[in-house]
This record gives C-alpha cells, structure tokens and sequence, in this order.
C-alpha cells in the first residue's frame, strides 16, 4: 500500500517550502503527496456571515493555488489536491491526514525567518502540542532545493526516556524507504543528571546510548554514531555537521499525553541552530482500530 504525505499549502514562500519538501520526501519514499488548502468552516463568527459568492470565490482560488503548486513538480511525484474546510489549518491538516491515513504532516516555517532556519508559526505550533501523526518542520528556503535530490541521511537524535524505541522504529522506517543513510546522536545533555559534566561521564553515557539502540536495529541495518557534545543543546547542535539533504528525526516530550505530540524543550532548542528539516515523532503509537 502506497504511503501518503499531507502538505499544509498556502501561495507564501512557507507554502512552498512544504511543498518542496514534501515533494522530496514522496519522490524518495515512492509515497503520493496530497497538497492540502484549509479554508474557513461553517460555524464562523456571527460578526463575519457567511456570503455564498464569496465562499466560492475563496474556493475557485484555492483550487488554483493548488493546481499551480501541482504542475510546478516533477511528473514523477503522484499529487492530489484537496481543498478542507475546518475551523483552523491544523485542524484541517489533521483531519486530512486521518482520512488519508497519511504517514506525515509537512508545514513550513512562519514568515521572518532566517534562510535555513526554523520559526514556528500558529499552525505549526498546534500542530507540536496535539497531533497523532509525525510532523515535518521545513525551514525556510527548502524551496530551492531539488525535489529530485532525495533524502541523503536521516540523523535520530536518541535518549534512554520513554519513547526513545518509537522514535528509533521511525528514523530506521524513513532510512529504509528513501535508501538513506541512518546517524545515531546522542546530545548528552539530554539525559545527563545535573551535575555531572565531564566528557568521561559524557562518552559513558552515550556508550549506554548507542548499546541500547544498536540492539535494536534490524538485521543489515547499519547505523553511525556520534556523540553531541557543548556547553548546552543548541551549541551541541551547532557542532555536528549536516548534509544539504538531512533530515533531523525528534521524539514528542515526555509530557506528551499518549499517541501526540507536545514539543519538549530538548527539541525546540534545537530548532535554534537545526539548519536542516526537522521530524517530531509522537512519544507511543498508534494502535490499529485506535480511535483519534
């Protein structure tokens, strides 16, 4: 069965840095990629009425929105475009991706940010604190990258806190459908008890770190690992090296309440100095015949 990515579109630069990089995400996992317009719901406000002429305005130009976007990728990249009515975008994003069953949600960053960078707009920060389905951050300028350069490595950032095997499941699952290559990493401040600093108890750490993970990879599956070491999360970040074509794998906090996410502090630090896309993965999965 073919996999299916949801992208949360607007006719912005963000809009399209989703696209771009949802594209990239389809055409390497051979998944079909669903161009996603929400527009305002029925119950809206009794200030603005609806207005027949209008909504179908609204609709006529969303639907160009999103047959622009289309025809902008490669033949090869399987697109559909749908047009959601919801009482918020995240909202309509989710209920989209439920209906697909799709394996991600793509959004773009909120406009001001920096090239390469991430900054969290509404829908993508709704998205952090409810969602059941992965979510991917594209940062802005992922527009200009090659829907056909693929996806070169998938970098898990791994702990031992709960939900840490989840999140191991889902970096080797994206490794194996884009043939990309797989790097464990260990940012020893994560889970360091307070106090303890040095790079003696840094390297133990991360020892016990990458035994538990590699135990866990299937047979075949071959693993880098690289310890992440600074004077806080974001200089640890700051000191690895990424690829063009990386993409950065997260768990959800641990405070997150079962199968959603909630973005911890660990992983919107990151998003300070990540230049490359990020993957927020809920904290436990979803069981089959579970209801959203």
């Amino acid at each position: 069965m073919s996999r299916r990515i949801v992208v949360g579109y607007t006719a912005t630069d963000a809009g399209r840095d989703a696209v771009a990089l949802g594209a990239r995400l389809a055409q390497a996992s051979d998944s079909s990629l669903h161009l996603v317009v929400v527009l305002p719901g029925e119950e809206r406000s009794v200030i603005t009425p609806p207005d027949a002429g209008y909504d179908r305005y609204l609709r006529e130009q969303a639907e160009r929105w999103l047959t622009d976007a289309g025809a902008a990728l490669p033949a090869a990249i399987r697109v559909r475009t749908h047009v959601r009515f919801a009482e918020s975008f995240a909202e309509g994003l989710l209920d989209s991706a439920h209906d697909l069953s799709a394996s991600h949600i793509v959004v773009g960053a909120a406009n001001g940010g920096l090239r390469g960078r991430h900054r969290l707009g509404t829908v993508a920060s709704e998205l952090l604190h409810s969602a059941d389905v992965p979510v991917v951050l594209a940062p802005e300028g992922a527009r200009r990258i090659d829907p056909s350069s693929g996806i070169t490595r998938i970098t898990a950032a791994i702990g031992l806190r709960p939900g840490a095997d989840v999140l191991l499941q889902e970096s080797i699952a994206l490794a194996e459908s884009t043939g990309a290559e797989l790097r464990l990493v260990s940012l020893v401040a994560i889970d360091l008890p307070a106090g303890i600093t040095s790079n003696e108890s840094a390297a133990m750490h991360a020892d016990e770190v990458f035994v538990h993970a590699r135990s866990a990879l299937p047979k075949g599956v071959q693993a880098e690992a690289v310890v992440g070491l600074g004077d806080s999360i974001e200089d640890a970040v700051s000191h690895l090296s990424w690829e063009p074509g990386e993409i950065a794998v997260v768990g959800s906090s641990r405070l997150a309440r079962p199968r959603r996410l909630f973005l911890g502090s660990t992983a919107a630090k990151m998003l300070h100095e990540l230049p490359v896309p990020m993957i927020v993965v809920p904290r436990t999965r979803k069981k089959k015949g579970a209801s959203s």
